[in-house]
């Protein structure tokens, strides 16, 4: 186990190693995050659709 002044200062050394992302990468990440949520519910309420229409067409000709 290593020295608490020691183990602090090897923390300090790899918090310093830390590449921050800048502003645009980060306004850009987000943006695409927030288009791929929106494909992807548009996506799945799509699926949805068809399933219900399916099954309601299904009931329609049995029911």
């Amino acid at each position: 186990m290593a020295n608490p002044i020691q183990f602090i200062q090897q923390t300090r050394s790899e918090i310093g190693k830390i590449v921050w992302p800048t502003r645009r990468e980060v306004i850009l990440t987000t943006v695409t995050v927030f288009i791929m949520a929106a494909l992807t519910a548009t996506f799945f309420a799509l699926v949805d659709i068809l399933i219900r229409s399916g099954l309601q067409g299904l009931l329609s000709i049995f029911g």
